[in-house]
């Protein structure tokens, strides 16, 4: 019989997931060679390898792919169980793995930290920021309870619940401050700084500037809101934020900031999970909770 334990499955999936032996430990609390010795004890027991060990990169080996959609399966069902207990507690307590988008969790997440504070007391929360897509891989795999994303997702297996919807605002050089506000169409011909590709910030901004598949005449890109505003600080072009960061992002750049003409871009925020889960009446509960907060 092979005596294969959890903590085995646990530890080759985080190494699928980073597909690297020392973020892969970082994230499962052990060091390095500890988990190189899980890994090699665990492929000792099935009598086959399971990753191929490059010098630069790590694959999983044919086998090691269909093992590692079993153990996935195993975890969530392993996970599930956890979860019915804590289901079993009104109102929720222990630890809750959630995630949160970048153009979020910045502004967001302190507020929503606070809210479970003062009404769950007994929450552990665990935040993690990520782009929606590995944050949707997070959940279907078990690994986050929840996300704090842009809504829809479109996922079937998920269910979805709005906390609320915010406009984008227009950043421009200070300079700017009083002319006219462009139009979608003006806005085209612009130097349009965004988001590097991934966020589903970016795509939304898009949508509203462009009627077609066809980008801004000049395109820019930054890996943050931040990035992207102080380089509208410096002149180099202009950009669109969600109204929920203009405090924070604006109050050290030498911009202005401008409400668009209506029908504005806009967003819908909102909390997503697993519609199997057993937590699904409690995170309804804390969903409307920090909706009624806001």
């Amino acid at each position: 019989m092979i005596d294969i334990t959890i903590k085995h499955l646990r530890y080759f999936e985080a190494l699928a997931r980073h597909r690297h032996f020392g973020r892969a430990a970082d994230d499962c609390g052990i060091s390095q060679p500890a988990l190189s010795v899980q890994i090699k004890t665990l492929e000792d027991m099935l009598g086959t390898p399971l990753v191929e060990r490059g010098p630069k990169q790590l694959r999983l080996t044919g086998y090691g792919e269909v093992f590692l959609e079993r153990a996935r399966e195993i975890l969530k069902s392993v996970n599930e169980l956890g979860d019915l207990a804590r289901a079993s507690h009104s109102p929720l307590i222990g630890r809750l793995r959630f995630g949160v988008i970048p153009t979020v969790a910045p502004y967001f997440l302190p507020q929503f930290i606070k809210c479970l504070a003062k009404d769950y007391a007994g929450l552990d929360p665990r935040p993690r920021e990520a782009k929606t897509s590995k944050l949707i891989d997070g959940l279907l795999g078990g690994q986050l309870d929840t996300a704090i994303v842009a809504l829809p997702v479109s996922e079937p297996s998920l269910h979805e619940e709005t906390l609320f919807a915010e406009d984008f605002v227009l950043v421009r050089p200070l300079s700017d401050a009083d002319k006219p506000v462009p139009n979608a169409k003006l806005l085209r011909e612009m130097r349009l700084l965004l988001l590097e590709e991934g966020h589903c910030f970016r795509d939304q901004a898009l949508s509203f500037c462009t009627a077609s598949s066809t980008l801004p005449r000049d395109l820019m890109e930054g890996s943050s809101l931040s990035t992207l505003v102080q380089m509208v600080g410096a002149g180099i072009g202009v950009t669109l934020i969600p109204d929920m960061a203009v405090p924070i992002e604006t109050r050290s750049a030498s911009v202005s900031v401008a409400r668009l003409e209506h029908p504005r871009p806009s967003r819908t925020i909102g909390m997503v999970w697993r519609k199997t889960t057993p937590l699904s009446d409690q995170l309804k509960h804390i969903a409307q909770t920090v909706r009624a907060s806001l």
